[in-house]
């Protein structure tokens, strides 16, 4: 069966974006750019593969399940389709299905949706946020990835939005580098 894995960049305060919803406070460090690229290389938007060095984005993923609100940055620089290299759902239930023909617009429950999609053939499943989109799957998410960064926010998109209902990780990979960004990977259970 598909994993859903939740792929993410976060703050040490466990947070995936400002407010707003930018998230330039959470650079690509030259140091961790190399493995990121080398063992996620399908989680960069397809139009930034020929300048991070991707010529075949292979892996283990060939879906991303996105909120609307991770979609919307794209949409602001002209990029309808960012990750073409696999299948996108973009849950939404505002988006006219017409404007929008590179990705398969959702407007279902995201656990049964993404329930569906484990039980098809294929590889694992990226869910690539938001907070709110990922606080929906929480009990639909096999594997959790978080790139951490050395910074603290105080406020702004949580990595999971819900109510209060502990889940429980195990710590599998532990990878740091010089620039202070830890990368961990969890499975659940």
């Amino acid at each position: 069966m598909r994993k859903l894995v939740y792929y993410v960049a976060s703050t040490l305060d466990g947070f995936i974006a400002a407010p707003d919803g930018s998230y330039d406070f959470l650079p690509l460090e030259p140091d961790v750019q190399g493995h990121l690229v080398a063992t996620w290389p399908q989680t960069f938007p397809t139009f930034t593969h020929e300048r991070f060095g991707i010529d075949r984005p292979q892996g283990r993923f060939d879906a991303v399940v996105m909120g609307r609100a991770t979609y919307d940055p794209g949409l602001a620089i002209g990029v309808t389709s960012p990750y073409a290299h696999l299948t996108q759902y973009v849950f939404s239930r505002s988006l006219p299905p017409a404007d929008y023909p590179d990705v398969q617009l959702v407007d279902a429950d995201p656990v049964e949706f993404v329930r569906e999609l484990k039980r098809r053939d294929g590889g694992d499943i990226w869910l690539a946020g938001g907070g709110q989109l990922a606080g929906q799957l929480l009990p639909e998410v096999d594997e959790l990835v978080v790139k951490l960064n050395p910074v603290l926010v105080g406020r702004g998109v949580p990595i999971v939005d819900r109510e209060f209902d502990p889940r429980r990780f195990r710590l599998v990979e532990t990878r740091p580098f010089d620039s202070g960004v830890v990368v961990l990977r969890y499975l659940a259970g």
